[in-house]
């Protein structure tokens, strides 16, 4: 993470790093026998992405794109799947794909139709 405070995140900003916090967990506690652990080191203001356990290596994902997004050059952020620039690796791509389309049946499926909307746009 980064060492300075970050600027104050906006509300949608919160909701996308949860969002895809809580995908992260989904898919790791579906695919995944390592052991899993809480988030740790992350900013104040996104302290309640600690509640999204997940492995190792699906954490080191989400760290990855948490700075990602905090870093963002981007006045307006978009939602990572609509944004021209792409700052993701090529393999962490591929993986939040991954990852977005597997968690996102399977909580569809588990009755969050909230997410729906997240997920077909």
């Amino acid at each position: 993470m980064r060492s300075c405070e970050p600027s104050p995140m906006t509300n949608k900003e919160k909701k996308d790093l949860k969002v895809l916090a809580l995908f992260t967990s989904v898919y790791c506690k579906d695919h995944h026998i390592e052991e899993i652990k809480s988030l740790s080191g992350l900013p104040a203001q996104l302290s309640s992405l600690e509640k999204y356990p997940s492995c190792a290596s699906c954490r080191d994902f989400l760290n990855y794109a948490i700075e990602r997004r905090l870093n963002c050059p981007l006045e307006e952020k978009p939602v990572c799947k609509h944004c021209q620039v792409h700052c993701y690796r090529s393999d962490y791509r591929e993986k939040v794909r991954e990852i977005m389309r597997y968690s996102g049946k399977a909580l569809i499926k588990r009755g969050r139709l909230d997410l729906l909307w997240h997920y077909l746009f």
